[in-house]
């Protein structure tokens, strides 16, 4: 599969209004979009900050559904947007939550590598972090975002709670670190958001 993830800040008191037009018009919007298969909200409210990922079933799906969201999302996002970026990956790892996961945690890692290294990337996260990151309490999922072309990735993973999501930091900070060594990665940034909305159809 094939995700856009849509990254935005502004004032935290406007979050609440952006996310409520997301959760109508946008849901909307994507729903009536051939190959859409969900999305994904994640806000930290307190720095007044929104991250978005729609899921599409080919790179053509998410092509074709640009130009009707690219128009919309501007409006969708007023006023609170003071910020906003749009990128696209592909999914080199996908690994379902298997609980409910609104009001839970979202920890996400952004990467940067050589892109003849990209193989190597996804390799190492499927084999040496995934089984790793499975066994921390309150795991609810994971995934690994490539663009293979530009040597850019993000990594996220999902905790059932705030709590999960607090108590993990300790040792996913060590798989991170030895899985960074070990793809030749550097993790450029890492931020926590909770999860309003998490859902995959078809993965």
């Amino acid at each position: 599969m094939f995700v856009r993830a849509v990254y935005a800040t502004g004032d935290p008191a406007q979050l609440g209004t952006a996310v409520r037009a997301l959760n109508t018009q946008g849901h909307d919007l994507l729903e009536e979009r051939p190959g859409y298969r969900g999305a994904g909200v994640f806000v930290d409210h307190d720095l007044g900050k929104l991250l978005t990922v729609s899921w599409w079933e080919s790179e053509e799906a998410r092509h074709n559904s640009d130009e009707v969201m690219r128009e919309r999302r501007p409006t969708l996002l007023e006023p609170f947007a003071g910020t906003m970026s749009v990128e696209n990956y592909e999914v080199a790892v996908f690994q379902p939550g298997r609980r409910p996961l609104t009001g839970g945690g979202l920890r996400v890692s952004r990467l940067q590598f050589e892109p003849a290294g990209a193989e190597q990337v996804a390799k190492t996260f499927q084999t040496g972090a995934l089984p790793r990151l499975e066994i921390l309490p309150g795991f609810a999922g994971t995934a690994l975002f490539l663009d293979r072309g530009r040597g850019r990735g993000m990594a996220g993973t999902l905790f059932a709670d705030h709590r999960s999501l607090v108590a993990s930091r300790a040792g996913q900070a060590v798989v991170r670190h030895e899985s960074a060594v070990k793809a030749h990665v550097t993790v450029v940034c890492l931020e926590e958001f909770e999860i309003l909305h998490a859902e995959v159809r078809g993965g």
